[in-house]
């Protein structure tokens, strides 16, 4: 498994946690090189704070842990497409690189869209303002965000 894959696992494996414990399927791992320098999971339902998206939980935490506001040379993997917020902090702390396991249209049948928002703020993706890339996970997005049978050997 390359190291792409099993990252996206991980960041895939905290939203599949995250929804389990009541939370939305949203999880995110930032990396520099081969560390792993913060994750996050998706925390509006419990914080009540709509900015608590998986990926800016993952940029509070490493900024944070750094103590430096710049995230140059990262890679963010992140469960779903960035939504314009999270997509517009990563660009402005630096972030290099975007991978994502589920995009806008996979998430629309359960209501976790964020293409609405772009639409709504009129922002296009074409070009995108970072290099952005699908990694696929093996697990389908009826099994992240539906009722479909999670893969027995990622069973925790």
């Amino acid at each position: 498994m390359s190291q792409d894959v099993a990252l996206m696992r991980q960041a895939v494996q905290l939203a599949h946690a995250n929804r389990l414990r009541g939370g939305r399927p949203f999880g995110a791992v930032l990396t520099r090189g081969s560390e792993v320098l913060a994750t996050g999971i998706n925390d509006i339902i419990q914080s009540h704070d709509p900015s608590t998206h998986a990926e800016m939980q993952a940029i509070r935490a490493a900024t944070q842990a750094q103590k430096n506001p710049s995230l140059a040379g990262c890679t963010i993997y992140a469960s779903g497409h960035p939504c314009p917020m999270c997509l517009a902090a990563l660009v402005m702390a630096g972030v290099e690189q975007v991978f994502f396991a589920f995009d806008n249209n996979d998430a629309a049948p359960y209501n976790l869209s964020s293409e609405g928002t772009y639409q709504r703020l009129r922002l296009s993706l074409n070009p995108s303002p970072l290099p952005i890339a699908r990694v696929d996970t093996g697990i389908t997005a009826a099994q992240l965000y539906g009722d479909a049978p999670w893969p027995e050997e990622d069973m925790k």
